[in-house]
């Protein structure tokens, strides 16, 4: 299953760096997206090196879900697409 890197979990002011909110495919209610949570999350950088994270929540309404990863990933990863295992 595939997402993509929606933008980081932020607030007015602030944003936290290893948060980011991930629209999966084929999920369009928080229900669907509820059942996700705990799965991982790998994203893959054009140089071949893989960035672990966890699937933590849903986020909204429109089956967004909000991943936990190991480090930040860099802004380039922004509109890019992880694999969920």
């Amino acid at each position: 299953m595939q997402g993509i890197i929606v933008q980081f979990r932020r607030g007015l002011k602030t944003y936290t760096p290893r948060h980011f909110l991930i629209q999966v495919e084929k999920t369009e209610s928080r229900k669907d997206a509820s059942k996700l949570v705990g799965k991982s999350v790998e994203w893959k950088s054009p140089q071949g090196t893989v960035i672990k994270g966890k699937i933590a929540a849903a986020h909204g309404n429109k089956g967004v879900v909000r991943a936990i990863f190991e480090k930040g990933l860099p802004g380039q990863s922004l509109t890019s697409k992880v694999e969920i295992k």
